[in-house]
């Protein structure tokens, strides 16, 4: 009869831990938001060294308002083709995002101000040809399409909601190409609005109405990426698309 107890035992012993519950995701732990993409994310010139992901930068902020645990994985100064890689390749990426309860993805500022700075130095002041350059430029850019497979990787990972950020305009309004990326702008953004619309479960964050024309509030001065208040303004803006 003991023996049969404990057998009985042991079977019921085995079942459990070979139930899924066992390893399941407790109910009291935090969701996680994975933020990929560039410095605006990593939140470049905001702490003393950059050497580290700003913890005033708009994925921590959104960490700790909607209670999500925060993995930063932003990068200064990469362009949408070494995203793409990395998701593809570094196995720190994919296991990020396989883990993800929310992603964020800020990516394609740093291609198309290269395209900016190509169009300028080419056009050598003349503003018909720096209009021209501009458009043929961003017509050949693969920004685009590197964005739509950066999404299509980040499915073929998981199925966790995605925060797409478009682009702001970075220039002070004392800066002529604060009128040049005003002009540009709502056009290349119709693009995110176009990813966003036709992917399942991708949310616009629109930095750039959330910026407007306050870039003296928004962006640091002498530079292009956002203030303490900059980063707070992403955060609401994607708090508000994910409805957190």
């Amino acid at each position: 009869m003991k023996k049969l107890i404990y057998i009985l035992i042991v079977a019921l012993l085995a079942s459990s831990l070979a139930s899924p519950s066992v390893f399941a995701k407790s109910d009291n732990a935090k969701e996680s938001l994975v933020a990929v993409g560039d410095s605006i994310p990593f939140g470049l010139n905001l702490g003393q060294t950059n050497q580290n992901p700003a913890k005033t930068s708009y994925p921590y902020i959104i960490g700790k308002l909607a209670d999500l645990r925060v993995r930063n994985l932003g990068v200064s100064g990469w362009q949408s083709a070494q995203l793409l890689e990395a998701l593809k390749t570094d196995q720190k990426y994919r296991q990020a995002i396989i883990h993800s309860d929310y992603v964020a993805v800020t990516i394609g500022n740093n291609d198309l101000l290269a395209i900016l700075r190509e169009a300028a130095a080419e056009s050598s002041g003349n503003q018909v040809l720096f209009q021209q350059l501009l458009g043929i430029k961003l017509n050949q850019s693969d920004v685009f399409a590197n964005i739509e497979q950066i999404i299509s990787e980040i499915r073929t990972l998981t199925d966790s909601p995605i925060l797409l950020y478009n682009v702001y305009n970075p220039f002070q309004l004392t800066d002529p190409l604060h009128y040049v990326a005003d002009y540009i702008l709502p056009t290349i953004n119709l693009s995110f609005t176009a990813f966003a619309f036709t992917n399942e479960d991708i949310f616009l964050a629109d930095a750039y109405t959330a910026f407007g024309n306050q870039q003296a509030l928004y962006v640091l001065p002498g530079d292009i990426h956002p203030t303490n208040a900059g980063q707070a303004k992403l955060a609401e803006s994607g708090l508000n698309a994910l409805g957190l």
